[in-house]
């Protein structure tokens, strides 16, 4: 890890932390964790749940990185990992160096992206300090990403942490939250024929409550039957395909 030292950065912190779960039994699968929320993110996703971390909102304190070093110090007997999540982690160079103090206290780390950021995503797995990553697939790799992601994303970027994943020997999945007027079936079977033979892939439940978009908030969310429907077709290019709530 000391070769890491090279990619420090000289400039001013910009990475905040703006939220700290203490356990979770959600965030990773068959895991408590802690889970960290970094704040800012590249992407507006009009569905997005933690809409209040896509930008540096200043109305949320900050948490310094030394008070979560030592609850992490002070949990390391009851949790089983730490959860990184966003906004999107993956902007900060900082993050490199917090990864790192963690990985000290002898925790796997999980990471939460959205994938634009593919170099340092293969620079964490390179140095050793992730050990599962849940990379969002916000729709087929198509012109309808920028509507889905509220960016301008170059798809070549999404599609090379796609294959950095998938030639890793880390654990990982991908996952796409199923918003009805944005997505369809055919959207979803889509993306998991693109994705074919990958480890896992997770259909997520649309939580219309929780969407950044005020005009998403009354949108019913897809039935069961449908969303059962969907899975099946998915499960022909990625059999470990799963539904999440």
């Amino acid at each position: 890890m000391e070769k890491l030292t090279a990619i420090k950065t000289n400039t001013a912190s910009q990475l905040k932390i703006k939220g700290f779960l203490e356990n979770s039994l959600i965030d990773w699968d068959g895991k408590i964790s802690a889970v960290i929320f970094i704040s800012g993110c590249n992407f507006a996703c009009p569905f997005c749940h933690n809409g209040v971390l896509v930008k540096q909102n200043n109305d949320i304190a900050e948490i310094s990185q030394e008070k979560i070093l030592a609850l992490l110090k002070a949990k390391r007997a009851w949790l089983d990992g730490v959860v990184i999540s966003g906004g999107e982690p993956c902007m900060y160079l900082e993050l490199f160096e917090l990864m790192k103090e963690i990985k000290k206290m002898g925790f796997p780390i999980k990471i939460d992206t959205n994938g634009s950021h593919p170099k340092p995503l293969e620079t964490l797995i390179k140095y050793g300090l992730v050990d599962y990553v849940a990379m969002d697939i916000k729709a087929p790799l198509n012109a309808n990403y920028k509507k889905l992601s509220g960016s301008n994303i170059n798809i070549d970027r999404i599609k090379r942490s796609i294959a950095v994943l998938r030639g890793s020997e880390i654990e990982y999945e991908f996952r796409t939250t199923f918003v009805p007027t944005m997505l369809e079936k055919n959207d979803l079977v889509e993306i998991a024929s693109f994705l074919k033979g990958s480890k896992r892939f997770f259909i997520q439940q649309f939580k219309p409550k929780e969407a950044m978009a005020p005009e998403l908030r009354e949108l019913a969310p897809y039935s069961s039957k449908y969303l059962l429907e969907t899975l099946q077709e998915c499960r022909k290019f990625i059999p470990n395909s799963r539904l999440r709530d």
